[in-house]
This record gives C-alpha cells, sequence and structure tokens, in this order.
C-alpha cells in the first residue's frame, strides 16, 4: 500500500544531486518527505517506492525507543527512520542486501539528521556468517521491525525492475524461506526485545510456526482496506522470552467513503500511533 508523499523544490533539488551521485541519472531518484514533512526520502523514481505498509509498520512500534533498534530488508529506510526520528535515544540500524538501495538508505540518514547514530548494514540477512560480518551481533537488538518480501515466487508475476522484485517477491519459493527470515530477525532481537512484523493474513499460521517458543505475548492487529472488506494486511508483534498469552488486537480500517479515515490520516502526517 502506498502512502501520499508531500514534495518540496528543495527536496527535488537535492535529489537531482543525489541521483548523478548514486545512480549516475537524476531521473533515477526522487525526493519525497512524509509525515507532514517529518521525514525525507530519497528513493528510486521505479521499483519499490516506500508507502502506506511501511508507515503502520512504524507507528505500530513502541513511542519511545533507547537501545539498538534494527529494520530488516529496509530498502530505503522509511520504517527505521521514522521510529528513530521519533526515539532520540535510539540507534539504528538498517539491514538490505541491494546494495543500490543501500546506497540510497546511507544518504537518507544523512538527509534526516540521523548519521551519527545510525548505519546501513549491507547483509544477506538469510546468512549468519554475512550478518556478523556486517557487523550485527546476535542477541543486542531491542527493537526489530520487518516488512518482508510478500510474494512466493512460483505464484505471481515478478515486476521487471529489480529493486521492485526484490522488495516485493522472497529469493525461494515455499513457506521456509519466510521461516528463516523470521528467525533471522528474531536471532538479533535481545533478551525482553520487541519483534514487530507487517505481512499479508495468509502468511499468519508460518510466522506464528516460526516464532515457535523463541516469543510470547504475541499480539495481532488486523488491517482492513474498508470496513466491508477482509483483512489485507496484518501486524504482528510479540517480546523474546515472554511467557504471555496471544492476543487479538482490534482492527484497523484504512478508508472510509474513498479516503483514509480520520485515524489513519494522522498516523501518516506523523500525530498519531497505533495504541494497541
Amino acid at each position: 500500500m502506498r502512502a501520499a508523499f508531500l514534495k518540496t523544490p528543495g527536496l527535488q533539488w537535492n535529489c537531482a544531486v543525489a541521483g548523478n551521485l548514486l545512480l549516475g541519472l537524476a531521473a533515477d531518484v526522487s525526493c519525497d518527505a512524509i509525515l507532514g514533512g517529518r521525514v525525507s526520502l530519497h528513493q528510486p523514481r521505479k521499483g519499490h517506492r516506500a508507502g502506506t505498509d511501511a508507515v503502520l509498520l512504524a507507528a505500530a512500534a513502541p513511542a519511545n525507543i533507547s537501545g539498538l533498534m534494527l529494520d530488516i530488508g529496509a530498502g530505503a529506510g522509511t520504517a527505521g527512520l521514522i521510529v528513530a526520528m521519533r526515539s532520540p535515544l535510539s540507534r539504528l540500524g538498517l539491514v538490505e542486501d541491494d546494495p543500490l538501495v543501500a546506497a540510497l538508505a546511507k544518504e537518507n540518514l544523512a538527509l534526516n539528521g540521523l548519521a551519527d547514530r545510525a548505519r546501513v548494514h549491507e547483509a544477506d540477512i538469510f546468512s549468519s556468517k554475512a550478518r556478523r560480518a556486517a557487523g550485527l551481533v546476535p542477541g543486542e537488538a531491542a527493537l526489530v521491525i520487518t516488512n518482508p518480501p510478500f510474494a512466493d515466487p512460483d505464484r505471481v508475476r515478478a515486476s521487471p525492475y529489480a529493486g521492485k522484485r526484490s522488495a516485493h517477491v522472497m529469493q525461494k519459493s515455499g513457506a521456509e524461506i519466510l521461516t528463516d527470515w523470521v528467525r533471522a530477525c528474531l536471532a538479533l532481537l535481545a533478551p525482553g526485545g520487541t519483534f514487530l512484523m507487517i505481512h499479508r493474513p495468509e502468511a499468519l499460521p508460518d510466522i506464528l510456526t516460526a516464532c515457535g517458543q523463541r516469543i510470547g505475548a504475541v499480539s495481532v492487529l488486523p488491517i482492513h482496506p474498508r470496513q466491508d472488506k477482509a483483512a489485507n494486511r496484518i501486524l504482528l508483534r510479540g517480546k523474546k522470552g515472554s511467557r504471555a498469552p496471544f492476543a487479538l488486537a482490534p482492527a484497523l480500517v484504512l478508508q472510509e467513503q474513498g479516503r483514509f479515515t480520520p485515524r489513519v490520516e494522522a498516523i501518516h502526517l506523523g500525530e498519531a500511533l497505533i495504541d494497541w
């Protein structure tokens, strides 16, 4: 789901410079302001672009994090940037394996004044060796958030744009690849730390299986595009080492009469969080 972006001439000019430096062509990169202008993003004009999923993921995180927060499969860094900017005592790690997108994420850290307490880890999340080589320490993060690729490559027609394809489609088919993704995330989470994921509802059984006994206090929040439509996203939250029972949170409805509800509009403007 794509959020509405605010654009300013100044940000567009800065992005033209970044486009020349990063991708060789200024036209390849846009610069967008989200959350009512609170966060600025360099991102590809074609391929995967930040949207409502990232905004909701960030809004579902605790209001103020201290310690290390990791955004796994961060793309250009949207969700992690949002949480870090409202959490001045946090340290941020953006984990991304696409070199071009990782370069944009580094630009976004500087653009938003976070370079002194954040870094990009360019790593294959599935490889423990690659994670360690990129500076990711097991069991260190107070918060791990993730918006993984949703699609099974055997069931979808992948985008011709490499960045969009890698953001939307898992590298391999089958439930085991999602299991490996979740378990890699949880390996980086500290005892007592919070895990937060956005995904499609049909993936919930596989996600819960992957979590196993690694986390407790699991809560699932369904997200409905409209009141009369089935949920097409879920947020899942859990705490490592907790023994608290499973809970189903009240649903979030995104739109009424063809536009965001006042609550969801406030979330997109950075004026509200998801209280669950």
